[in-house]
């Protein structure tokens, strides 16, 4: 399995020729629809050579996750392999759909046919509104809104793959951590602004990471709202980096105790 672009944002340039090598090994190529949300109408991975993709429906195609209502995703494969898909298959026979069971080699039921429709008829809904443009200019203003923020970000922060990244790039705040904050209490900070913390020590092989992630709904006002206040932390880590360590100090739950959290977790929800 392949993420393309990648958790850096960078897209793999050498994607048909890793196919290439996992075909000649005899092997599958699935890839991870993480970040379709910057190949929306530009990239066909089918064409690129992959066997295999999930959709991640809450990540592109506007679906809820998580509290919000659990993930699903549509699966597409290459014609060799849809003769294995579970049962039943939705066919059409002339102007009629109909459930498919007579398929030998299928692996059978997996589980609730139906399963998250709610969540798989809201993004139909999403991308049979757009249309082909519309998802195209998706990835593409998700593409614009992450470089303008790399761009407005690199000189306060350290970049550590700074060049043209897809829908997401990966900032370090190991610069401010050698003043007294690290990556956490930026996040920290952020919330006494109103913004909701980007993924942070993620991914692993970049130390004090930011993971930014604009999306394409953001307008250019917002990103630079953010790019300023991520300066103004930044600087504050230089003057008075305590104000950081001990946010967030305008939300209604303050800075956790988070070795106590792990240790003694409560996850029952006591009304």
């Amino acid at each position: 399995m392949l993420t393309n672009p990648n958790t850096l944002g960078l897209f793999e340039s050498n994607i048909e020729e890793i196919v290439r090598i996992v075909h000649g090994a005899g092997a599958l190529i699935y890839m991870d629809g993480a970040n379709l949300n910057a190949q929306l109408g530009i990239v066909r991975p089918g064409k690129i050579g992959f066997d295999i993709l999930h959709f991640n429906l809450h990540k592109t195609f506007s679906t809820p996750h998580g509290g919000g209502g659990p993930g699903a995703g549509a699966i597409g494969v290459v014609r060799k392999l849809s003769p294995y898909l579970p049962l039943p298959v939705i066919a059409r026979d002339d102007n009629r759909f109909y459930l498919d069971y007579d398929r030998p080699r299928s692996i059978g039921r997996v589980h609730s046919f139906n399963g998250n429709f709610s969540n798989a008829i809201r993004a139909y809904a999403y991308f049979r509104i757009l249309g082909a443009e519309g998802l195209r200019k998706v990835s593409e203003n998700a593409i614009i809104n992450a470089n303008y923020l790399r761009v407005l970000l690199k000189d306060e922060y350290q970049v550590p793959y700074d060049r043209i990244c897809q829908h997401e790039f990966v900032l370090s705040c190991s610069r401010q951590k050698k003043k007294g904050a690290k990556a956490l209490d930026l996040a920290k900070r952020l919330l006494d602004f109103g913004f909701h913390a980007p993924t942070i020590y993620f991914p692993l092989i970049v130390p004090e990471a930011f993971m930014i992630e604009p999306t394409e709904t953001e307008s250019r006002e917002t990103l630079e709202d953010f790019a300023r206040t991520m300066i103004a932390i930044s600087k504050e880590a230089e003057t008075d980096p305590e104000i950081l360590t001990s946010a967030p100090h305008t939300s209604p739950v303050r800075r956790l105790d988070e070795v106590r959290a792990a240790r003694e977790q409560d996850v029952c929800f006591r009304g």
